[in-house]
C-alpha cells in the first residue's frame, strides 16, 4: 500500500499545481492591468470580499484603489469602474469597447449565451436591434402601450379596494400588474390574476429572484465547476428555468397555429414572422431557442425590476407622509383630478411627483453593480490595457450615490432633482438603467409603468402604515445581482 499511497499524493500534488499554474495564467492576464488586491490562485479575491454585501466590498476599495481596479471572483477577471467620470468615460466615451456582456456564471449555465440581454457579438445586435424595433412597433413611448398601462392600473385598484382597509403585503399585486404589462406585449394578452398558469410563472419567477440573491446563488457566480457537483438552491434554479421554456413553448405553439403573417399580434408573432423571412438564411439568430430565451428576457426584466422600484417606492411614502400626503396628493388633484386616469402628458406638469419617482429609483439603486459588461478587444483606458474578453462592473450605485451630485446621497430628498425655483432637474448621475449601448431595452417601458401606476394608485387611495412612521425601515436587503425592500404591510384607505 505504501506506493500506492505515495503515488496518490504525487498525483494529488501534480494536479493541483496544474490547477494552480491554469488559475495563475487566467490571473495573470497581459497588459498593464488597473491595480487591485492580491489575489489567491483559485479562490481570487473571495476571502476579501463580503459576499453578502459585495457593494459595500467594492465601495471600501475604491477608497484604496482608486475609480478603476481590478478584482478576481473565484479566477474571473473583473475591472471595476467607480464614479461617474469612469462609468461615463467607459460605456458612452469607448461604448464600443465596453459594449460586451460580461461572464455570469449562473446565467451562462441557464440562458447558454441566448437572448437579448446576455448574448454577444453579432447574435446580441440583431436581437437586440429586433427587440427595439418592435417594442416601437407596438407602442412603446406611445399611446398604445400607455393604454395598457392605464387599463391594468385600473384592475390593479379595483383589487387594492378589494382590501377593504386591511393590511396586505403590496409585494403581489404589484408584481401581477407589472408583469401583465410586458404579458401583453410579448404574449399578446394579460392574464386574470387568479389564472394558475400566471400565478406559477410569477411564483417560479419570485423564487428564482431569491435563489439569483442567495449565498449560494451567489458563490455560484465565483466557483461554478465546483458548484454544478454542489446540492442547493443554484439547483433548483436551474430547473425553474426549464419550466419557464416549458411554458413559453407552449404559447410560441398557440401563436403558431393562429399566426397571421400580414398582422403580428405580439413580439411572438413579430419573431416568428422574421423567423420564416429568414427560412433560407442557415446563419439566422431567428430561431426557436433565441425566440424563447428573447421572451424570458423580455418578459423577466419587464416584471423584476419596475415592480421592486414601485414596492420601494411605496414604503418610502409610508416613511415620510408629508410628501404623499399633501405635495403628491395635491399636484395629482390639480393636474390630473379624479375623474381621469393619469396619463404621460401630464408628467411634465408634475415636477414634485417626478422628482419623488426619480429619487425612488435613485435610492432603491435596484441593480447596484450594473449586469457585467466586457471589452469587446485589448481596450487601452487611461493608462491601463484591459485585454479582451475581461468582465467589468460599472458600478451604477457610486454614481447613483455620488455626494458632488446629490449632497448626502443616503438620505431620500426630492430636492435632488429640483432646481430652486421647483422645477424637474435632469442629472446626468440618474442612470439607474444604465448607459451606452448596453442601456435596458425597455427603459422608457419603465418610466412609463413606475409614474402611470404609482399616479394612479395616489390618485384613489392615502398610504396607511401600520406602525409609526419613524419605526418603518426602509433599509434594503443588498446582493451581488439586486437590491430590494424588507417584506412589509400597509393599507390603502380610499380618498
Amino acid at each position: 500500500m505504501e506506493p500506492l499511497g505515495a503515488t496518490t499524493v504525487f498525483l494529488a500534488v501534480c494536479v493541483s499545481c496544474l490547477l494552480f499554474l491554469s488559475a495563475w495564467r487566467k490571473m495573470s492576464g497581459s497588459g498593464k492591468l488597473p491595480p487591485g488586491p492580491v489575489a489567491f490562485p483559485i479562490i481570487g479575491n473571495t476571502l476579501q470580499l463580503n459576499t453578502r454585501n459585495l457593494p459595500q466590498s467594492i465601495q471600501e476599495l475604491s477608497v484604496k484603489y482608486g475609480p478603476v481596479f481590478t478584482i478576481y471572483l473565484g479566477s474571473l477577471r473583473v475591472v471595476v469602474l467607480y464614479g461617474q467620470e469612469a462609468v461615463k468615460e467607459a460605456l458612452i466615451d469607448q461604448a464600443d469597447e465596453f459594449s460586451g456582456r460580461g461572464k455570469l456564471a449562473l446565467a451562462d449555465k441557464v440562458i447558454k449565451g441566448g437572448g437579448i440581454i446576455f448574448s454577444n457579438g453579432e447574435r446580441w445586435k440583431q436581437l437586440r436591434r429586433f427587440a427595439l424595433t418592435t417594442l416601437r412597433n407596438f407602442g412603446m413611448g406611445k399611446k398604445s402601450v400607455e393604454e395598457r398601462i392605464q387599463e391594468e392600473a385600473r384592475f390593479l385598484v379595483a383589487r387594492l379596494r378589494n382590501t377593504h382597509e386591511r393590511p396586505f403585503d403590496p409585494t403581489i399585486p404589484l408584481t401581477h400588474a407589472v408583469s401583465n404589462i410586458i404579458c401583453s406585449i410579448v404574449f399578446g394578452d394579460r392574464f386574470d390574476y387568479e389564472d394558475q398558469k400566471f400565478l406559477t410563472i410569477i411564483n417560479l419567477t419570485q423564487e428564482n429572484n431569491e435563489l439569483l440573491r442567495s449565498l449560494l446563488g451567489q458563490l455560484y457566480n465565483f466557483f461554478p465547476t465546483l458548484m454544478d457537483y454542489i446540492p442547493g438552491p443554484h439547483q433548483l434554479l436551474i430547473k425553474n428555468a426549464e419550466e419557464f421554456e416549458r411554458f413559453v413553448l407552449e404559447r410560441v405553439k398557440m401563436h403558431k397555429e393562429s399566426l397571421d403573417l400580414s398582422c403580428p399580434r405580439d413580439f411572438i408573432d413579430a419573431f416568428l414572422i422574421k423567423m420564416e423571412q429568414e427560412r433560407q438564411n442557415n446563419q439566422s439568430e431567428f430561431n426557436t431557442d433565441n425566440l424563447v430565451r428573447s421572451t424570458l428576457d423580455l418578459f423577466f426584466a419587464g416584471t423584476g425590476t419596475s415592480s421592486t422600484t414601485l414596492t420601494y417606492a411605496l414604503l418610502i411614502l409610508l416613511k415620510y407622509p408629508e410628501i404623499e400626503g399633501t405635495k403628491v396628493h395635491e399636484e395629482i388633484d390639480r393636474v390630473v383630478g379624479r375623474n381621469r386616469s393619469p396619463c404621460m402628458a401630464d408628467r411634465s406638469q408634475m415636477p414634485y411627483t417626478d422628482a419623488v419617482i426619480h429619487e425612488v429609483q435613485r435610492t432603491a439603486n435596484i441593480v447596484p453593480m450594473g449586469v457585467p459588461h466586457a471589452v469587446t478587444r485589448d481596450t487601452h483606458f487611461r493608462e491601463y490595457i484591459i485585454p479582451k474578453g475581461t468582465t467589468i462592473f460599472p458600478v451604477l450605485q457610486s454614481v447613483l450615490h455620488d455626494g458632488r451630485e446629490f449632497p448626502k446621497p443616503e438620505q431620500f430628498n426630492p430636492g435632488h432633482f429640483l432646481d430652486e425655483n421647483g422645477a424637474f432637474r435632469k442629472s446626468d448621475f440618474f442612470i439607474p438603467f444604465s448607459a451606452g449601448k448596453r442601456i435596458c431595452v425597455g427603459e422608457g417601458l419603465a418610466r412609463m409603468e413606475i409614474f402611470l401606476i404609482l399616479t394612479t394608485i395616489l390618485q384613489n387611495f392615502t398610504l396607511k402604515p401600520l406602525v409609526d412612521p419613524k419605526d418603518i425601515d426602509i433599509t434594503l436587503v443588498t446582493s451581488f445581482v439586486s437590491n430590494t425592500p424588507k417584506p412589509y404591510q400597509l393599507c390603502v384607505l380610499p380618498r
